[in-house]
């Protein structure tokens, strides 16, 4: 299972909104076939693996091992229970359910009703947290929420007023890098206004390879202006407005989060500034939290959020800064 995984992991960035999936096929303690779900709308994992296997005899006295349950329903493609149950596969082992509406259980239903054995929860764990953004999407009906910021060694997320003037840019380049590959990795990104103003980011992934993420701007008021960089044309754009995008805005993340669920998008990873952060830490509404702290001391200014504690440092050759990252759960 550890090897399906390991090739699930491959299609990251190109099969969202599916999951990352990957299959392994055994026979007499040997790997004879294997495969993974490489891009949206192409052939799953199951049916890669069973493809690259030469000698299809094999597949009844062979085990399968698959990440993800396999579907039960037709969509860009025919659904792999009916593949696995008609190759006559002698047992399958699957890590963790599809909460898919469309699967949840009947892929292994239709397995089993075949007389297939089966094998459910192997490594469940490090399946859930490969696809945690497509299990939160289907389980809990909104995207999965990423907080992501920036902090001196004082705890300083901005510059006080009386330092407007000087850069508000604390981290390397190397860890500029890294923020533009996270955002590749998720589908919408969001920033308040006050964070709009000041920083004027674009809130793009022009330092690596990738697609942009939806932009979301809380501006309650509509009180932006269409020239700052986060309107540009280098990607999509949301300007949240009371009355308008949002009908109330004390239910502000609970009708965004439908919206986002509405629109299919899987996840958010939310840039600042410090009052957005903190608002959503304290309602509870994230998933996945990520710090950079810089060499730096700016002994006064705006403060970085607080709430969270079970920070684990995961990177620390990022130019003298330091990565942290937390779960909520």
């Amino acid at each position: 299972m550890r090897r399906a995984l390991h090739l699930a992991e491959r299609g990251k960035g190109r099969v969202m909104p599916n999951p990352m999936v990957g299959a392994v096929i055994v026979h007499d303690g040997l790997i004879i076939g294997e495969g993974y779900h490489e891009q949206y709308g192409g052939p799953h994992a199951e049916v890669n693996a069973v493809n690259s296997v030469e000698n299809k005899d094999l597949l009844k006295e062979s085990t399968i091992y698959v990440t993800l349950e396999p579907c039960a329903h037709f969509g860009k493609t025919p659904p792999c229970a009916e593949l696995i149950v008609k190759s006559q596969f002698k047992k399958v082992v699957v890590a963790q359910l599809d909460p898919h509406e469309k699967v949840a259980g009947k892929g292994m239903k239709l397995i089993e009703d075949a007389g297939i054995e089966t094998e459910m929860g192997v490594l469940e764990k490090e399946a859930r947290y490969l696809n945690r953004r497509f299990n939160c999407f289907h389980a809990e009906k909104r995207p999965y929420v990423i907080l992501k910021w920036a902090e001196t060694q004082d705890g300083v997320i901005g510059r006080a007023e009386q330092d407007k003037d000087k850069s508000t840019w604390m981290s390397s380049n190397t860890s500029k890098q890294l923020v533009h590959e996270m955002r590749a990795h998720e589908a919408a990104i969001l920033i308040g206004k006050n964070t709009a103003i000041k920083d004027n980011p674009s809130l793009t992934v022009r330092l690596t390879k990738g697609d942009n993420p939806l932009r979301l701007v809380l501006d309650q008021k509509n009180e932006l202006s269409d020239l700052l960089n986060v309107f540009n044309k280098e990607a999509e754009t949301l300007r949240l407005v009371e009355g308008e995008t949002i009908k109330e805005w004390k239910n502000l993340w609970e009708e965004l989060f439908k919206l986002l669920f509405d629109k299919g998008i899987q996840s958010l990873i939310v840039e600042g500034g410090s009052k957005v952060l903190t608002d959503i830490i304290e309602k509870g509404m994230w998933d996945e939290a990520y710090k950079f702290i810089a060499p730096v001391k700016w002994e006064i200014g705006v403060y970085a959020p607080q709430g969270i504690s079970n920070w684990e440092l995961i990177n620390d050759h990022l130019e003298g800064d330091h990565l942290y990252r937390a779960y909520k759960w």
